[in-house]
């Protein structure tokens, strides 16, 4: 089931009637009611992988009670090192076990021995990535002694289970959202409102923005051998703006629906593609993932303080895994490590925290070198994301030779019957669109919101991509 689907049209104003007209009377009323939903929904994707869910976070769940319960700091280290091994094998085994086998029987034949990888024949379960993460920064906090444990199973099951962020995140964070399920929500109109703003241009992104670049950068991608220079600048771009539209379109649309069940949920984009270098970039981008991989890895690895050289250890390792953690690929890996180049000459000059404040645009020499900065670092992404985007390394590499090699800057007409520059003046309307509101949440709030929201809709209905029916990027991972 999904958020761009008819089947969840129906589903989110059931729970939306039942949860404030029904299970309204109590917390533990409005959460019961949450976690059947939740439930159901992970079940339409595979109902046996809902098993895993729930003793994933029965696993958490105990082994956090444990761990504030234990007497000795034996006791404390086997609960920790329980959950943790237990989480990371998970993981280990549904999504990077076959990685693993195959990359090593490819090293073993590069030495003349034949092998033949043992191979699992299983399905990655949707967002075991996410939930993953939650149960771990969980048990993690305990561990550290910053938050106590939670001993109602019905509210750390919610946090971990919650349907709007339980497949593609934002991954949140227990001190920020079990506070708000242990407490009775009242419905607030506003908060509603605005969450039906973002829901819209959270859902415009995906279909008219993200599906319809994803015809265009597939039809260029999948066949780049046959593609100019200019349409495989263009199969850059467009990817760049598809996974920007459908991972930031659905974050959109998990905190807005959240809203209107009286809940926040962690920003996960701020506009990264204003960012005029890559540390503001990744400020920017994903943050619900880079700053858990600050918090729960870069920090305790020592940060930014010590020597360079540990510095630029830590950079690495954090890119590397960011990269690792959204699939079980060398070119991630390579996505990754190409982040850490682009960030290493800001560590080294110690401007890494530079750009901090919104990006302001005038009719000055400053702002000229600003908009140039934005676009450097635009473009630099676009490169990175090539690797993201190829099945493998040496494609990705053939595509980028192939775009300086090609010079040719015509024209072509694509395999969905489409030349491979029509769809650029939308798009470019669409960031003038987040340029103008780069400090707010979404653009639709404010004046002449009602007309704004006529137009996402008409929009949505007219440019939209459905013949292609499209699920997002990050479900995969």
């Amino acid at each position: 089931m999904f958020f761009n689907s008819l089947s969840f049209a129906v589903f989110l104003p059931i729970v939306f009637v039942f949860y404030w007209f029904v299970f309204n009377k109590t917390k533990s009323n409005q959460n019961a009611l949450l976690i059947v939903a939740s439930y159901y929904f992970y079940s339409c994707w595979d109902w046996r992988f809902l098993f895993l869910l729930v003793f994933s976070t029965f696993l958490d769940y105990y082994t956090g009670i444990q761990i504030e319960k234990a007497k000795t700091e034996t006791a404390r280290k086997f609960w920790f090192w329980l959950s943790i091994t237990a989480n990371l094998g998970f993981l280990a085994v549904f999504k990077y076990y076959n990685f693993f086998a195959a990359s090593f029987s490819e090293l073993i034949n590069g030495f003349g021995l034949q092998t033949s990888p043992l191979l699992l024949n299983v399905v990655l379960p949707v967002g075991i990535s996410f939930y993953t993460f939650h149960g771990l920064s969980y048990v993690i906090d305990i561990y550290l002694k910053r938050i106590k444990a939670e001993y109602n199973f019905v509210d750390y099951s919610l946090f971990v289970s919650y349907f709007p962020l339980l497949v593609a995140g934002p991954i949140e964070r227990a001190t920020h959202l079990l506070p708000q399920v242990k407490v009775k929500r009242t419905f607030d109109f506003e908060k509603a409102k605005q969450g039906v703003y973002q829901i819209i241009w959270g859902l415009f992104k995906k279909v008219v923005i993200a599906d319809t670049c994803a015809t265009y950068a597939n039809a260029i991608f999948d066949h780049y051998t046959s593609m100019n220079s200019l349409s495989l600048l263009l199969g850059a771009f467009y990817f760049a703006f598809q996974i920007y539209g459908d991972f930031s379109g659905y974050s959109d649309m998990a905190l807005g629906m959240s809203k209107l069940f009286g809940l926040d949920l962690l920003r996960n984009f701020n506009y990264p593609y204003f960012s005029r270098d890559i540390a503001e970039f990744w400020r920017r981008w994903h943050i619900s993932l880079s700053s858990w991989f600050r918090d729960y890895v870069y920090i305790p690895l020592g940060g930014s303080k010590g020597n360079k050289l540990n510095q630029v250890r830590n950079v690495f390792v954090i890119f590397l895994l960011s990269g690792f953690w959204h699939g079980a690929n060398w070119t991630f890996i390579a996505w990754g490590f190409i982040n850490a180049l682009y960030f290493l000459p800001l560590l080294l000059l110690n401007k890494n925290r530079s750009n901090i404040e919104t990006v302001e645009l005038g009719w000055d020499f400053s702002s000229l070198k600003v908009f140039f900065s934005i676009l450097s670092t635009f473009s630099l992404s676009c490169l990175a994301w090539i690797f993201f985007r190829a099945k493998s390394i040496s494609g990705a590499f053939d595509y980028i030779a192939r775009i300086f090699s090609d010079q040719k800057f015509v024209a072509q007409y694509l395999e969905n019957e489409r030349y491979s520059y029509e769809f650029v003046l939308l798009i470019f309307i669409f960031i003038l669109v987040e340029w103008n509101s780069r400090t707010k949440i979404e653009p639709i709030s404010g004046r002449y919101s009602l007309l704004k929201v006529a137009l996402c809709i008409t929009a949505i209905i007219a440019l939209g991509t459905y013949s292609d029916y499209k699920e997002f990027i990050y479900f995969q991972f």
